[in-house]
Formats: C-alpha cells, sequence, structure tokens
C-alpha cells in the first residue's frame, strides 16, 4: 500500500489550531504519510508535529449554515497521550477531506508502515538498546549460583509463541521436560525465572495450568516447580483470579493447580481479575479520564467520581498484591509463583512490582529498563494490541495495563521520593512512547513477530536515545539518596494519589518541572556548601598542626 492513496489532502491553509493554556495558532497543515504538521511560519511559535498513531478519535462538528450554505466547521483530535487538539477549518469540504485523510492514516494496523521503520535518528548511537539487556547479563549472579541455566529450548518460538528466545529455568531441568511442561500451560508459557532474591528465595511467572473439566496432570511441570522447593519446605503459588474467574477458565479447559499433584505447593487466589479483564480495566481507565476532563463538576462531586470510576482501586490492589507476594520472599524465604490467565498481563504487572519493591537496582533509569524489557518485551507482553487504541476509541478496544503499571510506580515514587533516580517525567515518556514513537522497542506483540517483522535490524530502541549524554540528565531526580533497602509502599486508601502530571497535564498548568529545578538547585548549593565546610576543616587541621607541632615557645 502506498501512503498516497490514503492521502486525499495533503496541504491546507488558514487552518486554525485551538489548544488548552496555548493562544490559537493560524497556520498551514501539512499531512505526511506519519504526521500532521501544522506551522504558522512565524518565530517564536512552537510547530505542532502530530504522529497518526497518536489519534485515538477524531470527531467532526460543522457549523451551521449561513444562507443555506455551509461554512466549514472543527475537527477534534483526541489522542492517546490525552491531549485534544480542535482544528478550525474554513470549508466543509476541506474539512471532511482532512478528517477522512486522517481516519486512514490513523486506523493503519500494519506495523511495517508505523513511523519506526521509516524514522532514522540524526545523531550516532553509542549504546544499541536492542543488545543492552541480554538475559545472560541480567541474570549473571543467578547463573553463578550453580543452581540456574538459561535455556534455549525456544529458540525457533516453537515451544512458546510469546516468550523470547531465551530463558532461565532450574539448572536440573532439561529442555523436553520443559517443551512438554508447556503443552500444560496457556499459550505454552511454562514456569520460568522471574527473580531471584538476595536471601535465594525466588519468584516465578506462567500461563494458568490446561487442567480442564478432565483433571489433567502433567509430571513435567511438577517436576519444574518442585526443583525450586527445599526439602521440609513449601512453595507459595498465587493465581491471580477470582474462584468464579477460575471455574469459567476450567471449563473451557484452563484452571488452577491442584493440591493433591502440586502438594509441595500452597496454592492462594489473589483476585486481579480487572486487570485480566480488558474490558473492566479499560472501563476504568475511559471513567477516569472524563472525570479529569469535566471541567463543569464540583470538587466534591469529582473526587467521589474518581473514586467510583475503579481506577484507584486497580492501583491500590496491584500494590497490595506485590506486598503480599514480596512479603513471603523478602521476610520468609518462599518460592513464589505468580500466574493469571494469559500471563501476559497481571502476572507481568505483579511481578514487576514485587522487583521494585525488593530490588534497589529497578530503582535506577537503568535498572528500569532493563525490568521492562526483561518483564515486558521479552516475556511477551502484546503491546501491538493493547497500544492499538486509548481512552477515546470506539473501536474495539484493549486495556492499558502497562500505563497501571506506571501508575503504580508513580506512587512509590510519591511515597519516597528520594529513593528512585528517575523523576516522573521518565514514566511519561515511556507513557507516550508505549502508544506512539519513533522508536520501535513497543512495537508488535511478541519477540517472534519482533524478529520476522525486522524490528531489531530496521528500527532504533528507545533505550538508545534515553541513554544519549544530553537526554539522560532531563529524567534524573534531583533528590535520589540510593538505599538498599526493602521498600514496602501504603496501600491505604488515602495513600493513594491521582496522577496529576500525566492525567491532568493538558488541562490545569502543571508546575512539576520548576519545583524540581527548585529541588536540584537546592541540593546542588547543599553539596557545594558541604563541599565548602570539608575544605575549611582541611584547612583549620592544617593550620593546627602546624601550631602544635612548630619548636619553639610552650603552648
Amino acid at each position: 500500500m502506498e501512503f498516497i492513496e490514503l492521502i486525499l489532502i495533503n496541504k491546507l491553509d488558514g487552518v486554525i489550531l485551538k489548544y488548552p493554556h496555548q493562544e490559537n495558532v493560524d497556520g498551514t497543515v501539512c499531512i505526511t504519510g506519519h504526521h500532521l504538521i501544522l506551522s504558522s511560519r512565524k518565530e517564536g511559535v512552537h510547530e505542532l508535529w502530530l504522529l497518526h498513531k497518536n489519534i485515538d478519535s477524531i470527531e467532526k462538528k460543522e457549523n451551521k449554515p449561513s444562507s443555506g450554505v455551509m461554512q466549514g466547521g472543527s475537527l477534534f483530535l483526541k489522542c492517546k497521550d490525552l491531549r485534544i487538539f480542535q482544528l478550525d477549518i474554513a470549508t466543509t469540504a476541506e474539512l471532511h477531506l482532512v478528517a477522512q485523510t486522517l481516519e486512514n492514516l490513523s486506523s493503519l494496523q500494519d506495523p511495517s508502515l508505523f513511523y519506526p521503520f521509516f524514522y532514522r535518528h540524526m545523531h550516532p548511537i553509542v549504546e544499541n538498546g536492542y543488545t543492552l539487556y541480554s538475559i545472560e547479563g541480567e541474570f549473571t549472579k543467578v547463573l553463578a549460583t550453580e543452581e540456574w541455566r538459561v535455556s534455549r529450548v525456544n529458540q525457533n518460538f516453537s515451544v512458546c509463541g510469546s516468550y523470547g528466545k531465551a530463558v532461565v529455568v532450574p539448572k536440573c531441568i532439561d529442555d523436553d521436560t520443559l517443551a512438554a511442561a508447556a503443552t500444560f500451560r496457556q499459550g505454552g508459557r511454562f514456569p520460568v525465572l522471574s527473580y531471584r532474591h538476595n536471601n535465594g528465595a525466588v519468584l516465578m511467572r506462567a500461563g494458568q495450568p490446561l487442567y480442564g473439566p478432565k483433571h489433567r496432570r502433567c509430571r513435567p511441570d511438577e517436576a519444574i516447580l518442585n526443583a525450586v522447593v527445599a526439602l521440609g519446605t513449601k512453595g507459595i503459588i498465587y493465581d491471580l483470579r477470582s474462584t468464579n474467574s477460575i471455574s469459567q477458565q476450567q471449563n473451557k479447559g484452563g484452571g488452577t493447580e491442584s493440591n493433591a499433584n502440586y502438594s509441595q505447593w500452597k496454592i492462594y487466589n489473589r483476585t486481579m481479575d480487572e486487570v485480566d479483564n480488558q474490558q473492566q480495566l479499560l472501563d476504568s481507565y475511559c471513567k477516569l479520564i472524563e472525570a479529569c476532563n469535566d471541567r463543569e463538576i464540583s470538587s466534591d462531586k469529582w473526587v467521589s467520581r474518581l473514586e467510583s470510576c475503579g481506577w484507584s482501586e486497580s492501583v491500590r490492589n496491584s500494590l497490595h498484591t506485590a506486598c503480599i507476594v514480596a512479603q513471603h520472599i523478602h521476610q520468609k524465604a518462599e518460592p513464589v509463583l505468580v500466574h493469571g490467565t494469559r500471563g501476559e498481563d497481571a502476572t507481568l504487572l505483579v511481578c514487576s512490582l514485587v522487583q521494585i519493591i525488593l530490588n534497589p537496582d529497578c530503582r535506577t533509569i537503568r535498572g528500569l529498563q532493563a525490568l521492562i524489557e526483561r518483564e515486558w518485551v521479552q516475556a511477551g507482553h502484546p503491546w501491538g494490541t493493547r497500544a492499538r487504541c486509548g481512552p477515546y476509541s470506539t473501536a474495539p478496544r484493549a486495556a492499558p495495563t502497562f500505563l497501571l503499571f506506571l501508575d503504580c510506580v508513580r506512587q512509590f515514587l510519591e511515597q519516597f521520593p528520594c529513593s528512585f533516580e528517575y523523576r516522573q517525567a521518565f514514566l511519561i515518556t515511556l507513557f507516550e512512547h508505549s502508544y506512539a514513537s519513533q522508536f520501535g522497542t513497543f512495537l508488535c506483540d511478541n519477540e517472534q513477530e519482533r524478529e520476522s517483522r525486522g524490528v531489531h535490524t530496521q528500527t532504533t530502541s528507545i533505550w538508545s536515545w534515553l541513554n544519549q549524554p544530553d537526554e539522560l540528565p532531563h529524567y534524573i531526580n534531583p533528590l535520589y539518596d540510593p538505599t538498599p533497602n526493602v521498600i514496602w509502599p501504603s496501600v491505604a486508601p488515602m495513600s493513594y494519589v491521582i496522577w496529576e502530571e500525566l492525567y491532568l497535564r493538558w488541562l490545569v498548568e502543571q508546575h512539576t518541572e520548576y519545583r524540581e529545578e527548585q529541588y536540584r538547585l537546592i541540593r546542588s548549593r547543599e553539596q557545594q556548601l558541604r563541599s565548602q565546610a570539608q575544605q575549611l576543616r582541611r584547612e583549620l587541621f592544617d593550620v593546627a598542626h602546624q601550631y602544635y607541632d612548630s619548636p619553639g615557645d610552650d603552648k
């Protein structure tokens, strides 16, 4: 397909852009295969460059006819990054042409036509983000224990279509056993290592067992799990679904582990159905954004509406579940297996949050990048499907699980402002690029699809850009004071803070960057004063030393 076939109008003068907190811009619209560009060609006035993939919804509003003649109208572009633009267009015919062109380009579904395959980075790439976080590098300490190994049983993606080529598994388990266990797990997602704590306890993840109405058993699967349980102890399985949801899945061939077959494990339910239930999580997100956009509502009703939308409850429930799992690992040194149904949403969310709690490396910029690469990208989170639409779309939609994760991390930043190297601008950047980006990291649904489409060879990784020396400083928290300690977030309702800097940033003027800059200046001044004080102490010591050590008069 050629883009020219989809572009019914490529240039239009006299378009007026209306946008919150900005003066109206009268300029020229240009439409390319990937961008809508609006420029006034005036010095000091920013151009608008909007990726078509960022457009979530297009609404047309025609002006009332004057003397029976249509007089143009407005286009409202609602974006996945939550911006809403209004374009006023003079004639009705041009209004329809622009609207249809943007509909054509924003609804493309073939990843090979997306911007990352056409984008060329302007500066030399210092680090290739696609090779930065290899599984051997990330699990170096684990592999050194001689208890674990890297398996490439999935080298050709024949065992599990959503896993990467390499996974970490118990060393005593051979590849034939892994392949057999894969036939017993949803999507072939057999149990693999997610994290090993410094006390030796491990966190594993998988898809649901295909127990079914006939009560299937799989001894290879049992062997994998039993290999991580020490003699005389028991492991913990957390099924992230309600008993009702498990029962429904069992009737379809799924289900949960049986106590009889997994006697070395205690099996618990921790309901996160609202995350694995795509529609429910999306509905709460849509209600949240709808409430944030309502400027007519009173503050009391607004707070009540925020609470009733369900989003804050999902954030608290995710954090609470992660805390419970982390307690088993940290305080009781028990191995834990986490799974839901597919193991591609709630499972990855909980495993990631557990590592934020337990592992201080995940609180650094590179540590968070590695976590996302390990637990989301290589673990098969279906980015392409999940990011296809946002809160404004009327098309078949998918849940914003990754955004829920970022909101949970934002709660950590609120409660532990000095424990994280990154600030929330980093999280917001990840949110934006997960939906529409010039980089290829968040393309497609899994590593198999990324490889077949040449993502790693034909696009640039977002980590290559973020780690550039001139880019990285923008995301560093000026208050960062690293701590090796485990951090336990409060999950009480009053502890939840709405992510104003994201959900309200286009509606309410934000001062976060100004405050953070003030923090940075204060911190810099503090370091200067400490350095001066240290220098003065040294000088005083030298003077005192000379005074008391010099020969002559009694002192």
